[in-house]
């Protein structure tokens, strides 16, 4: 990952605007002083991803019989009283393929919660990672000490390369856009959470630039981004950065070679928000990397909340399969009843909002 020259050379061609822009792309992408009025707009942008706790996966969250309006209004309770503004949240279009009134009803109503909660949120349309066989209906339970056994990709492997597939994406992205296109609780919206992840690569760059089209053709009030997450994946970070109106990343490594990230990322010009971080066991903590970037002023979503059936605290390439808690968290906040896994991270947390 560490690869400076991938990193300038993604910079040298999106400064000389080789992206293959169509002109709905181009007409509709806001202007570098849009982005930074918008952003100026805000107060700092902080908080973390969000999943309830008794939810595995996106589906097991949004489906009718497992939406859990009692455990997201508690949790994000827990992350108001420590000063979080913002939630980073998970769609899933077969939640929607299969009762997409209340689907949508569902997604007003978590709205709602966060609103209550003063927590703005950036949701997330679809994704690379983790399952690519999604399932609709009863969701598995939790492998005993592995990260993210259940959560599922959106719309999955091989259905992301399937252009067959593209029109039904493209009515449930577009009917969720217009519906919440003018909505102020929505801060951002997130259209493909690191594609071409699993191996993927550029298969997944039709999807990507279609997702991004139609987007643009509903033109919400709210910015589009998507976040760029590996550095050698050049096409796919030419076209994310060169389309996206706020810059969004992801990055677990250690505060040093963030910092070098930060300071590339800096060159186009544009808000940015890391929309993933903070993973302990690999340096990337709160202690070493939530002031730096709020020193840089840059919106900061960490990975995780609440310790739940994600079982994200966990690391992600060492299981414990007895279940035991590992010696120090991976990711999380909270444990379940709402105590903080360390008082003094919630305490920096705190402090950096003046809480």
């Amino acid at each position: 990952m560490k690869n400076i020259c991938s990193i300038l050379l993604l910079l040298l061609v999106c400064n000389l605007g080789f992206s293959q822009e169509n002109p709905v792309l181009k007409s509709n992408k806001w202007s570098a002083e849009k982005a930074q009025s918008w952003y100026d707009s805000h107060n700092w942008i902080y908080g973390a991803n969000f999943v309830p706790s008794t939810a595995i996966n996106q589906l097991e969250m949004w489906q009718e019989d497992t939406f859990d309006s009692e455990t997201i209004d508690r949790e994000l309770g827990y992350a108001a009283g420590i000063g979080f503004n913002t939630m980073r949240v998970y769609l899933h279009s077969l939640a929607y393929k299969v009762d997409k009134k209340g689907f949508k009803k569902r997604v007003e109503e978590y709205l709602n919660i966060a609103d209550k909660n003063g927590i703005k949120t950036i949701f997330v349309f679809l994704d690379d990672v983790w399952d690519a066989n999604p399932k609709i209906g009863k969701q598995p339970a939790p492998k005993p000490g592995t990260h993210n056994s259940g959560w599922v990709q959106d719309p999955g492997y091989p259905a992301s390369k399937n252009e067959a597939n593209f029109p039904e994406l493209e009515t449930y992205v577009k009917d969720i856009l217009k519906t919440f296109a003018n909505d102020e609780r929505i801060l951002l919206w997130d259209l493909y959470n690191e594609p071409g992840n699993n191996g993927k690569s550029n298969e997944s760059l039709p999807l990507l630039k279609e997702i991004f089209t139609w987007a643009r053709e509903v033109n919400p009030s709210q910015p589009i981004s998507a976040g760029i997450w590996k550095w050698d994946e050049k096409e796919l970070n030419e076209f994310q950065v060169t389309n996206s109106d706020i810059v969004t990343y992801h990055d677990y490594e250690g505060p040093e070679w963030h910092l070098r990230v930060i300071q590339l990322l800096e060159s186009f010009n544009r808000p940015l928000i890391c929309t993933e971080y903070m993973a302990r066991t690999r340096n990337s903590r709160f202690s070493n990397t939530l002031p730096m970037l709020k020193e840089h002023t840059i919106g900061a979503i960490n990975w995780g909340l609440v310790n739940g059936k994600s079982n994200t605290i966990y690391a992600w390439d060492t299981p414990i399969a007895n279940g035991d808690e590992p010696i120090e968290w991976f990711h999380d906040v909270f444990r379940k009843d709402g105590t903080p896994y360390r008082e003094d991270e919630v305490n920096l947390i705190k402090k950096l909002n003046n809480k």
